[in-house]
């Protein structure tokens, strides 16, 4: 926001610093100048003004405070050399009437009405002050406003009044479709949620924003009503976005204004048109003001003020702070039993009243950041912190929840973020009763009606999604899923669902890719003895199940199941459209969590050669690779480092009801070379083996 240093210096009557010592003076105040230019016989300084300070510093006499606290300067408010004529037989309220609808939307409108009134050019000081804020001179009464709410910071109007059907100002919401042309000769079509300024007929104005055409000031005008309001704020924010229209009164009403500002703003304005534009006024005002603000009281405790700045400042110094930001204050001192310390020689309390124009400050916090800027961040010395710190204690949860996700992504699996409901379309496709899911008390939308009982629904929706961009996923989520448990009570847990899909793949295909992904995590999260057991689902469960029966495995450690690995069932697939292979695994977090550990098992690499030899074996349909690998790893004992299954195959050349297993076999010790002769007794005895079971070893 640019300001005039001449018109700040209007504002004292000793002499300002020159503009880069006062450029400096208000950095010291916590605000920032961007910019200081020369132009003719004024400085302009361009301050960046924090949202939490427009209220009162986005105008002269809000920054000419700042400067007259920080420089300890006495601020006062400079007078005209004429007021003008006043005309006791002249009523405001008989000659305007004015009707706010909803005091929410405005909180006060401050109206007078001006008569006999000469429209012409604004005197030069006028103007060069405007031009050198960035605004175009237009005519004395316009001029007059804009220089009011530049002073004040509040944003005024003048309409014509004998443009205004029956004297009659309404401050009311628009009709749908109702239109307005701005005084940029622009259209507007407005609708419920616009506040306009109207007569009884149309609107005048976009209220806080734009004034229109109908009742315009021009040369001919004689009588004017003066406008001071106070808009919603966010109500104004809302129709400026909307209406793609942003005024300087619109940027001001955005941040919220003080509407005590309305009365002074008028008086400045009526007394200049008095002077400069020859007119005649009545003192009073239409004023609608249901809701009076009132400053605000703080009590702040001396002591607590100088613990949390960390500085002991002195009370006098406190007080002269306050005073010069134009604070009411009641002091109070502590009885001399009460002080425990030297340093509580200077307590006290304070109370403050603050004016109502400082809306940025309402708890003691706000007081003692006051007192800090204005004394002078860099007076307080850094020290270090006395208090000690304690790191947090150790949380399994995120430890492993990182974990998982580190190994997941380098294996080239993308983490997704899901919402937590379902809707009744996923409850049926899953076949989930009502009983058994949760239901929101006040869902979002009939598709948000449920809170998720596994991550699988929504991970399958965002693969139908991904399709369409790519033959092929890998994802992943953690979150908590929820069930209805007993009398209605809501169970919680965490889980852990990931999925392979290709299009160009079966879920066979992706079977050991799943395998080994999982393998590899479970193994990263320290867990031994895993292993995988068919999945034996009762009757009713293999009619409902979202796996496709005989195609899911259970995934435990020891003799406890963590998971499932398996496909997912062809009807759900054909009814979400998604047509591509898809291996999906599901864990409970919890347990995982549970049985992970950091601990691990130091194994030497062995010193000497490993043998590796090949056996191919024709088994029953239903043999179980878990099976064949348990019974070569009983028979070849220690010596068996690895088994490895490379090929399965089931065809027309082999007999029926039969598949072949191919296998590497690996033996390795930790003490020898193992001979030709060693190795070929333990072929020997696994083939064996394996024959006892009725199975055929191929040679």
């Amino acid at each position: 926001m640019v300001f005039s240093y001449n018109w700040l210096q209007s504002f004292f009557n000793t002499k300002l610093p020159k503009p880069e010592k006062l450029a400096e003076l208000l950095t010291m105040a916590s605000f920032q100048v961007e910019r200081l230019e020369k132009k003719g016989a004024d400085w302009v300084l361009d301050i960046d003004i924090l949202p939490n300070r427009a209220g009162d510093c986005l105008s002269h006499i809000g920054v000419a405070r700042e400067i007259g606290a920080v420089a300890q300067l006495k601020i006062i408010s400079p007078r005209l050399t004429c007021l003008g004529r006043e005309n006791e037989k002249l009523k405001s309220k008989s000659l305007v009437e004015v009707k706010v609808e909803n005091s929410d939307d405005c909180p006060r409108y401050t109206a007078m009405v001006v008569e006999n009134v000469k429209v012409g050019e604004s005197p030069k000081w006028i103007k060069e002050r405007l031009m050198a804020c960035g605004l175009r001179p237009i005519n004395n009464v316009v001029d007059i406003t804009n220089y009011a709410m530049l002073e004040t910071g509040q944003p005024m109007h003048a309409f014509d009044a004998d443009k205004v059907e029956d004297k009659k100002i309404i401050v009311r919401r628009a009709k749908r479709g109702e239109k307005i042309i701005s005084l940029d000769n622009q259209e507007y079509v407005l609708d419920e949620s616009v506040l306009v300024i109207a007569d009884t007929e149309k609107p005048l104005a976009i209220a806080g924003i734009k004034g229109g055409t109908r009742a315009e000031i021009s040369r001919e005008t004689k009588t004017i009503i003066l406008e001071a309001a106070n808009f919603n704020q966010t109500l104004i924010r809302k129709t400026s976005r909307k209406l793609g229209l942003r005024t300087d009164a619109s940027l001001r009403f955005e941040h919220n204004l003080d509407p005590n500002l309305t009365s002074e703003a008028i008086e400045l304005a009526v007394k200049m048109l008095k002077e400069i534009a020859g007119g005649v006024v009545d003192s009073r005002s239409v004023d609608f003001y249901p809701k009076k603000v009132l400053p605000k009281k703080i009590a702040l405790d001396i002591n607590y003020l100088n613990r949390l700045l960390g500085i002991n400042i002195p009370k006098q110094e406190i007080i002269r702070i306050f005073k010069g930001l134009d604070f009411k204050l009641q002091i109070t001192n502590y009885p001399p039993a009460r002080l425990a310390s030297k340093r509580a020689g200077e307590a006290g309390k304070l109370l403050a009243q603050v004016p109502t124009y400082r809306l940025d400050l309402n708890t003691p916090e706000d007081l003692i950041e006051e007192v800090g800027r204005l004394y002078g961040y860099e007076k307080i010395p850094a020290v270090f912190p006395s208090a000690v710190f304690i790191p947090p204690a150790k949380n399994s949860d995120i430890l492993w929840e990182q974990n998982i996700k580190d190994m997941l992504l380098s294996a080239g699996f993308y983490e997704l973020y899901n919402h937590s409901f379902i809707g009744d379309d996923e409850a049926k496709l899953f076949n989930y009763s009502i009983h058994e899911l949760v239901e929101v008390e006040n869902p979002v939308s009939v598709k948000q009606k449920y809170l998720r009982s596994s991550l699988i629904i929504n991970i399958l929706k965002n693969l139908k999604e991904n399709l369409r961009y790519a033959d092929s996923a890998r994802t992943f989520e953690i979150g908590k899923v929820f069930g209805s448990g007993a009398n209605g009570a809501v169970k919680e847990r965490k889980a852990f669902t990931g999925l392979l899909a290709n299009q160009q793949a079966k879920p066979a295909d992706l079977f050991y890719q799943a395998k080994g992904v999982i393998d590899n995590l479970l193994g990263g999260l320290g867990l031994t003895d895993i292993w995988y057991d068919e999945y034996q689902a009762g009757p009713e469960q293999s009619k409902v199940s979202i796996w496709q029966n005989k195609r899911i495995a259970e995934i435990k450690v020891g003799g406890e199941e963590i998971g499932f690995l398996g496909e997912i069932a062809p009807r759900i697939l054909t009814e979400m459209k998604i047509k591509a292979g898809v291996l999906v695994f599901d864990f409970d977090f919890e347990k995982l969590v549970k049985l992970s550990s950091e601990e691990r098992e130091y194994q030497p690499i062995s010193l000497f050669p490993a043998a590796i030899r090949d056996l191919a074996v024709l088994a029953p349909t239903k043999t179980k690779v878990e099976d064949a690998m348990r019974l070569i790893g009983a028979a070849g004992g220690e010596l068996v480092a690895d088994i490895d299954l490379f090929d399965i195959y089931e065809g027309a050349e082999l007999p029926e009801n039969k598949k072949n297993f191919a296998f590497h076999i690996t033996f390795q010790t930790q003490d020898r070379t193992l001979s030709s002769k060693e190795i070929d007794a333990l072929m020997a005895k696994i083939m064996r083996v394996l024959e006892e079971e009725g199975w055929e070893v191929r040679k």
